[in-house]
């Protein structure tokens, strides 16, 4: 049995530390014996989400690039130079066979250290318009895994392998369970409204749902409600409402998929992945407070595709309401829409770019 040492840097958000998280847990499960170590950033959600996930993690001094508060990018030369002499010293002293970075200002000075000393490394990206890091890693990265067409503008194209994002198994073997309306005490006559947030919450989205819970009940539509932890107190109350679920972070994620009929979500990369294995009618209503305003580019790769519903911030008032009345009343639009998400997955993402990360250790 080999033994490898893999070195998995990347975070800030959960898009970045979850696939990580899914490709580390894949490599473990093929080399048991193997070493795997996270670089993130001091303070970051990875340092407490890695150690939780079972991995050992270290702490970088960085941050990003502010750009609306120029004033707190004064410290950012320190932090870089600080950043890559730790680099230097944890790849030296833990030999990594492969470095594999997943986006995040963190990655930025491991990866490009382990590329002057040698190492293999493979950047992982995974939305349809890259972050500053991965586009500034790809002259030096050996391979890069995406999950969407037309990155050949950002990216060496000979480097670039169409893998898909990885996802969590449990929706890997994702059924619909009959188990899941008894579960969130639902009425399996009814049509079920599933809206996700992220596991912060989305402020918006929050007081649209909100505004339209009479017109949910009106219409006999019930509600499973990722408010997201830091809206739960302000929300928590409309639990009382016939038909109403609300959760700061639903643990049973394929348990409220199964629920549901239709979904609502923000666009980021690993909800939009994560939406494709589903395969249920979405609306996706993207955070326009993201860099590059990736979150539309996510969603407008999947809607132009006649796979999904797009309604931006900006129209929801204007628009929701009406997008909404037409898709739970026509179920030949349903069916489309989640025909042709289910069409968009990639289940063998974690595999296939396992496989990439094999060859280049092997190589």
């Amino acid at each position: 049995m080999s033994r490898y040492k893999f070195i998995f840097s990347g975070g800030g958000t959960g898009g970045h530390i979850f696939p990580a998280l899914s490709i580390a847990h894949a490599l473990k499960v093929r080399y048991p014996k193997s070493d795997i170590l996270f670089v993130g950033a001091k303070g970051k959600m990875e340092m407490e989400k890695v150690p939780n996930a079972g991995f050992k993690i270290t702490g970088l001094w960085i941050s990003g690039i502010h750009r609306k508060q120029l004033f707190k990018n004064l410290l950012f030369p320190f932090k870089l130079i600080t950043s890559l002499v730790r680099s230097i010293f944890i790849v030296l002293t833990f030999k990594p066979d492969i470095v594999i970075g997943t986006g995040g200002f963190a990655s930025g000075p491991v990866l490009y250290v382990a590329s002057l000393f040698g190492k293999p490394t493979l950047v992982q990206e995974q939305n349809s318009y890259p972050g500053i890091t991965n586009k500034l890693l790809a002259k030096k990265a050996n391979k890069i895994c995406v999950a969407y067409d037309g990155l050949e503008s950002f990216f060496p194209k000979d480097k670039i392998i169409i893998t898909g994002n990885p996802v969590r198994q449990d929706l890997l073997d994702f059924d619909q369970n009959e188990d899941a309306h008894k579960v969130f005490k639902l009425n399996s006559d009814k049509k079920t409204l599933l809206v996700l947030g992220g596991s912060l919450g989305a402020r918006r989205i929050n007081q649209l749902i909100e505004a339209q819970l009479s017109y949910f009940q009106n219409n006999e539509i019930q509600v499973i409600w990722q408010c997201g932890k830091l809206y739960y107190e302000e929300y928590k109350h409309h639990q009382q409402a016939p038909g109403v679920q609300v959760f700061a972070f639903v643990k049973r994620m394929d348990l409220a998929y199964a629920a549901a009929d239709i979904i609502v979500s923000r666009a980021g990369a690993s909800s939009v992945s994560e939406l494709c294995i589903v395969g249920k009618p979405v609306i996706f209503i993207p955070s326009p407070n993201v860099a590059e305003d990736h979150q539309t580019k996510n969603a407008l790769a999947v809607s132009k595709k006649n796979a999904a519903l797009l309604i931006s911030e900006k129209d929801l008032d204007q628009n929701f309401e009406r997008q909404f009345t037409e898709l739970i009343k026509n179920t030949s639009l349903q069916h489309q829409l989640a025909d042709n998400i289910k069409m968009l997955a990639k289940k063998s993402a974690t595999d296939d770019i396992v496989s990439e990360i094999e060859k280049l250790i092997n190589a």
